[in-house]
């Protein structure tokens, strides 16, 4: 498994392995690298040289831009930080090559590119959801696989502890998006320095990532016992396997309405709790209950 550095995240203000539908995510092979709301410039995860830029067509969708671009990079390993925690026999590390989608670039084969450098502009393609907000995606292969198909990228994890954050399922919409709300809770009481990532903790206290549970599975951002069982306000969401969490069969409520989901996510800025309702009519200051019931016809999209 490769192990990305602190500095790798430092540019970022939020991340996620898990809360994608598309297999690159399958068992946390890929991470999603989110910035500040205002900021559309993107700067590079890695260090390295551009080995290729591609355009592809993107799914046509209302609010996305009609293009996805895809930036493949000769990764410096030790310059990036990248760490192999697996035998020393099978490091990938030589001849990496980084995969990074959702920047329309403005660097070509043959440039260096160091850590935090600029790439190009985020776009918003037609593979994202309605709900979801600009970011870098980043995979790795190794010098010999495909480096165009979706599958196929090494499995990732953060050098960095993700503490979590305890929640009674209560909180105030502080923003709101036609398809999502966003809720004050929780807080990162606790964790003042906000240099320290936080996520949604479990009932056991294991770190949730994911989307709960519209997308068929999520994982953990801190350390868990295969098979465990996890829940939430009290509900049983599933148990891992490895640091994966197939979904349980169950719902998510906001004030007794049923809703998509929750998008869960690592931060080390301010937190609060992500509610996905593409039909919601909530407003600023409104007070919100989540709760999470079992299902015999649960939300699925991917």
């Amino acid at each position: 498994m490769l192990r990305l550095p602190r500095s790798v995240l430092a540019p970022f203000e939020r991340f996620s392995l898990y809360n994608s539908p598309y297999p690159a995510h399958d068992s946390g092979c890929a991470i999603d690298l989110y910035v500040d709301a205002d900021d559309s410039l993107a700067r590079s995860p890695v260090s390295g040289v551009v080995r290729e830029t591609r355009t592809v067509r993107a799914p046509d969708k209302p609010y996305a831009h009609d293009e996805e671009y895809l930036v493949l990079v000769d990764v410096d390993a030790d310059a990036t930080g990248l760490l192999w925690t697996g035998d020393s026999e099978s490091d990938p590390r030589d001849g990496l090559v980084a995969r990074i989608l959702h920047v329309d670039p403005d660097v070509e084969a043959g440039d260096a590119v160091a850590l935090g450098d600029p790439l190009g502009r985020l776009v918003r393609s037609g593979f994202f959801a309605p709900w979801v907000t600009n970011h870098v995606h980043l995979g790795f292969r190794a010098a010999t696989a495909n480096h165009h198909r979706a599958r196929g990228s090494l499995p990732l994890s953060v050098d960095v502890p993700v503490s979590p954050l305890d929640w009674d399922g209560r909180g105030t919409v502080v923003d709101v998006g036609e398809t999502y709300v966003v809720l004050d809770r929780p807080t990162r009481d606790g964790h003042a320095d906000t240099e320290t990532f936080v996520g949604l903790g479990s009932d056991e206290g294991v770190v949730l990532d994911g989307g709960l549970a519209h997308y068929a599975f999520g994982g953990t951002l801190s350390p868990t016992a295969d098979d465990q069982p996890l829940s939430l306000l009290g509900a049983t969401l599933g148990r891992t396997t490895g640091r994966d969490v197939p979904w349980a069969d169950f719902d998510v409520f906001a004030n007794g309405e049923r809703v998509t989901g929750l998008s869960l996510f690592a931060a080390r800025g301010s937190f609060g709790t992500k509610v996905v309702s593409p039909d919601h009519d909530f407003a600023v200051g409104d007070d919100v209950v989540v709760s999470i019931r079992p299902s015999d016809d649960p939300i699925r999209l991917g």
